[in-house]
């Protein structure tokens, strides 16, 4: 079987290498480099040290991830007919993707591996920012970043920052996380004689002209509590510290039915702000609505029902079980397919039995001309609909007659109320007829009204009047001059 010897070169010069390492290298036949810009090869080439690097690799690929495949390629290859010695900087297995793909080949029996190590650069890393890893740190490959994976309150070592760029894209992924004036420190050549040392504020990262294959980042773990306002898991424990024992009254005395009303209002009000483009508003309002749900899931915990966590895994896995065109391997021509597609799976889900009204899928706590909507679309997926919208006006016309009808014969309140809501419901249909939300039309028409009538308000007082000194002809004169300035 073929076989790949891999040897790590360590994190600093020649005298930091173990004499076995440097008597392999020195001796072997067929040595292969990842990189030979590496001080331990720079002082090796004096003593004509023969090799063959894939620097050349890198500037034939735009991912990361191709360069380490053609070269893991090439190694396997060239190992068919002859032994060979594969070197990398540091320790092998630290930070080291092109032996974890040879190990993939080693665990199916493509080729025999052997690896010798070589002091990784975290040591000499950790001596040079003064850390200790008892406390906690996270290690990143500057490539791959993942934001979501960042833990600001732990140290923070962001490894092959190759060049500017990658040093940039570390840059503008912190500054989402942490102020742009952040310190930060740039490190170079750990643990060698050419060992450089830079403290920056974050916005200066991708500035400092000393980055090269050798520069790691690290970043000191977050310890002012105002700049974790940002984590999620802050917000959480803020929550669970209202609801605790040395937390706020009224928040500690709040349960699901207390805070029904407040959900509600937090819903319209963010409402609002998406009606007004308000993109501050949006914003507060968001995190008002997530302030109660938050709250919910506290008291679910503080119960022992259910977390935050489970309400976030049930969510997480309903988008993906429902969206399986996405995450699966069916295929839909557009948005419709896509809704019927999820109607089928919430049904399967849901084991909806025959006795059941498929109208209970409709929330009961919704506005009541968005639940008249909804009824309406459910009964028509099971042809109880007109086909065209004629009928639909005829229902109408013979509603409002019913509801004359009932004003002249009767005084009955309850009985002209209910002939009023038959005439709400028949508009209804006619709006979904034409894909009109009715709720958002009441909802434009209340804000046009309030629109028109604060500009009447604002004409009587510049008149230096009174509402009652007007007649309604001349207050409908400014609500028409209101209308033409298209308030």
């Amino acid at each position: 079987m073929a076989k790949i010897t891999v040897l790590g070169l360590g994190a600093g010069d020649l005298e930091q290498l173990p004499m076995g390492i440097y008597k392999r290298l020195i001796s072997c036949e067929h040595l292969y480099l990842r990189t030979k810009e590496h001080p331990v090869i720079q002082e090796l080439t004096k003593e004509n040290l023969s090799f063959t690097s894939f620097d050349n690799v890198y500037e034939k690929h735009d991912s990361f991830e191709d360069v380490y495949e053609e070269i893991t390629g090439i190694l396997v290859e060239e190992s068919k007919d002859k032994e060979i010695v594969f070197a990398v900087p540091g320790h092998p297995l630290v930070a080291e993707r092109t032996v974890q793909l040879l190990l993939e080949k080693a665990k199916n029996n493509e080729i025999a591996l052997d690896i010798k190590g070589g002091q990784s650069f975290l040591d000499p890393m950790f001596t040079a920012v003064g850390m200790d890893p008892i406390e906690g740190f996270q290690f990143h490959d500057a490539t791959s970043l993942v934001k979501e994976a960042i833990v600001p309150t732990q140290h923070m070592i962001f490894c092959q920052v190759y060049d500017a760029f990658i040093a940039s894209e570390v840059k503008l992924t912190l500054m989402d996380i942490l102020p742009d004036d952040y310190p930060v420190t740039i490190v170079t050549a750990a643990g060698s004689s050419q060992e450089k040392i830079t403290k920056v504020p974050l916005y200066e990262l991708d500035r400092v002209a000393e980055i090269n294959n050798l520069t790691s980042v690290y970043v000191p773990p977050v310890k002012e509590d105002s700049l974790l306002y940002k984590q999620f898991t802050h917000f959480r424990q803020t929550i669970a510290i209202l609801r605790g024992p040395n937390g706020c009254p009224w928040d500690q005395k709040q349960t699901h039915e207390s805070l029904k009303k407040y959900l509600i209002e937090e819903a319209y009000e963010l409402i609002d702000a998406i009606d007004e483009d308000d993109v501050d508003g949006i914003m507060e309002e968001l995190g008002d609505v997530l302030l109660q749900v938050m709250l919910h899931a506290q008291i679910g915990e503080d119960e022992g029902y259910f977390t935050i966590e489970d309400v976030i895994e049930g969510v997480n896995e309903k988008m993906i079980r429902r969206h399986p065109h996405v995450f699966g391997d069916v295929s839909v021509e557009d948005a419709d397919e896509v809704v019927s597609n999820w109607e089928q799976i919430k049904k399967a889900e849901k084991g909806e039995r025959a006795e059941r009204s498929i109208l209970d899928a409709v929330a009961k706590g919704l506005p009541n001309l968005t639940k008249a909507y909804q009824y309406q679309k459910k009964a028509a997926k099971v042809g109880f609909d007109w086909a065209d919208v004629a009928p639909m006006w005829d229902k109408v016309t013979e509603e409002i007659q019913e509801l004359k009808e009932e004003i002249a014969k009767s005084g009955s309140t309850e009985k002209i109320e209910a002939e009023f809501g038959d005439i709400l419901f028949a508009l209804v249909n006619i709006a979904r007829f034409y894909k009109i939300d009715p709720e958002e039309a009441v909802s434009a028409t209340n804000r046009k009204f309030y629109r028109r009538f604060t500009f009447i308000e604002k004409k009587v007082k510049e008149l230096g009047l009174e509402f009652e000194a007007l007649t309604l002809v001349q207050l409908d004169e400014i609500w028409n001059e209101a209308k033409k300035l298209g308030l």
